[in-house]
Order: structure tokens, then sequence, then C-alpha cells
């Protein structure tokens, strides 16, 4: 008898066939809630020695109620993908919290609460199946970068160092029922390349695969990543992989993503996903931008037929993913490429 995550429907045939609803901000959703160090530690972690207060991805475990209803309200406001809250669930971004044992039980059950709200909604509309991605953060270390402006040579985290915790966290993510692993808010493209080499170890240890999605950043106004990359030659250096979807998110507003995101249209012969902020934040750091003002800017991705998959990043809520999902009804994915295309020398 089939494996249950072998029946599911496939996420990659859905995105063929209309662009696809991702989720927006997990963090501005649990800062509404106004948490309190007890619900960080919870009766596991009570007797932890270093303060866990701002560690959200710690939820799964000690508050899961928060991260269902939150997963519920995004799937109510119209979105077809949910992200697991594993953005810093890698031993080397837990190692601040002196976490690294609980890697794996974190990942298992937020994918398990994010699975079981997919599935739950994809039962009230079976016409509307709900998946689930694994989201995989960029860790709070660069494998290209010296921390040390005395010392250019060094590094803070080896390629293999990076590749273990990625393979540990993805293989968590699997085992706890996502449809996609998404390799998010790239800043470093080593770091990105650990991730890919970490996902073929993951599939072998698991025996089967998933689709990979892959999502850089472009810092800020030069339309580079943080190691110095443009657009076109992220895309280029991430190529050899077999990806489901590449795009951008986070760092800038939907407007000032659409000239990256057309050079990316332009050569990836795979889906283009974008889920950028709700604008450029303040002087205060936070994010102003409406869910109707969101969604203008974000038709002109639609009229260029840029996207395959869409939705929000940082200050984004169910309102903005309910304008989101209204805005796509009924328009139709970007078209894959017939033939590889290679991009300009």
């Amino acid at each position: 008898m089939a494996r249950k995550f072998d029946m599911r429907p496939d996420i990659v045939q859905h995105s063929a066939q209309r662009i696809l609803v991702l989720d927006g901000a997990m963090g501005t959703m649990i800062q509404r809630h106004a948490l309190g160090e007890a619900d960080f530690r919870g009766d596991r972690f009570a007797e932890h020695p270093s303060p866990l207060k701002g560690n959200n991805d710690l939820l799964a475990l000690t508050r899961p109620d928060i991260l269902r209803g939150i997963h519920d309200e995004y799937f109510e406001a119209g979105a077809d993908i949910a992200e697991t809250n594993t953005f810093s669930s890698t031993t080397i971004a837990q190692a601040d919290y002196g976490l690294e044992s609980a890697v794996w039980d974190l990942n298992v059950a937020s994918a398990e609460i994010a699975r079981a709200s997919a599935d739950a909604w994809t039962e009230k509309t079976p016409n509307q199946p709900r998946f689930v991605a694994g989201s995989v953060g960029p860790t709070n270390r660069t494998a290209s970068i010296s921390p040390d402006v005395n010392d250019p040579g060094y590094r803070a985290v080896t390629f293999g160092e990076l590749v273990e915790a990625y393979r540990t966290q993805m293989e968590a993510l699997m085992v706890g029922g996502v449809d996609t692993l998404l390799i998010e808010t790239v800043f470093d493209t080593l770091n990105a390349k650990a991730a890919l080499f970490a996902a073929e170890e993951a599939f072998d240890r698991q025996g089967r695969k998933v689709p990979i999605m892959v999502s850089g950043t472009i810092t800020d106004a030069s339309g580079r990543t943080l190691s110095g990359q443009t657009a076109e030659a992220f895309w280029v250096s991430m190529s050899h992989a077999p990806l489901f979807s590449i795009g951008l998110n986070c760092a800038l507003g939907a407007e000032q993503l659409t000239p990256y995101l057309e050079a990316l249209s332009a050569h990836a012969d795979c889906g283009i996903s974008a889920h950028p902020n709700a604008g450029l934040p303040n002087e205060m750091g936070e994010y102003e931008q409406g869910p109707d003002a969101m969604a203008a800017q974000l038709k002109a991705f639609l009229d260029k037929g840029l996207v395959n998959i869409l939705g929000g990043c940082c200050g984004t809520t169910p309102a903005h993913i309910k304008a989101i999902a209204s805005l796509v009804r009924g328009r139709s994915p970007r078209p894959l490429p017939s033939h590889p295309v290679k991009a300009s020398s």
C-alpha cells in the first residue's frame, strides 16, 4: 500500500494549472500574540539556562496552537501553500540559544502542524488542495564572506558544516510531511549550494524526493545579493539543480522587485516565485503598505507574465494574502520555456 505522502496532490502539476499563492509573514503574526518568556519555554524548556523569548521556531514545541491558528488564517484567506515555521531551525541558528539538540523535533513538529492544517483545508476545499513548504533559512552565518574585517580569509562556517545542518533539517521536514523544500532568503549563493547538496543527501537517506524551491534576496538598490550576484548570475549558479522554482523574497517591496524578477523570468527554465515585503520599512522598521496597495503593485507581475507562485514576506498578513488570492484568481501562470534557457554571455 502506498504511504500517505505518495497519495497527496502534486504541487508541480497544480502550479502548471494556476498561480499558487504562498502564505505571508509568520513573525508578523506571532508578534500579534504578545507572547512572553513562558510561552517559549513551555514545560520542556522551563529550566533552560538561556533566555528563549523571540525564538519563534520553538513555538512548534511549546505553543503549537499558535502556529496552527496562523496556518489556518492564511489558508482561510486563500493561500495554497503554507511555509513551516522553521526559518531558523538548523543546528547553526539554534546554537545561539543552546538548542542544537532540539532541532530534529522542531522541524518534525512544525511540519506536522502545517501538514494537519493543510490536510484539513484540502478536505474542506478538495478543488483547491493545500500544500506545505518546508522553510529552510540561510542560517546566520555566511560561507563566502569573512565576519572579521581584519581577517578576510576567515570564515565562521564551513561548507561541510552547512551541509550537515541543512541535511538534518531537510530530513526532519520530510519526515514531518512537507510537499516541497523552500530554500529561502538566500543572501549567499555558497550557502544555497550547500543546501542543494544537502537536499540530495536527504533524498538519498529518505529514499524519496520532493520538489525544491529556491528564493534569493536582493539586499539593496545595487540589485545584487549580499555575496555580490545579480539576479541573472544567481540563476546561473543555481541552474545545475533540478528546481521546481526559483524566485526572490524579502528585503524589497513588490515595486522594487519587478526588474529582478524580469531578469529571472527571462532566463529560468523552471517556475518563478515571488514573496516580497509589504513595501519598505519605515524608520521604526515597520511595514505600512496595506493589502490593496500591495496587490496593485503585484498586478504588474501578472500583466507581464512573470510568476508561477506569489505570496508575501515581512509585514504581510492574511489580509494581504486574501488580496493576492483575489488578484491571481483566473490569471494564467507564467508558461515554462519549452527548451532550456541559457543566460546571455
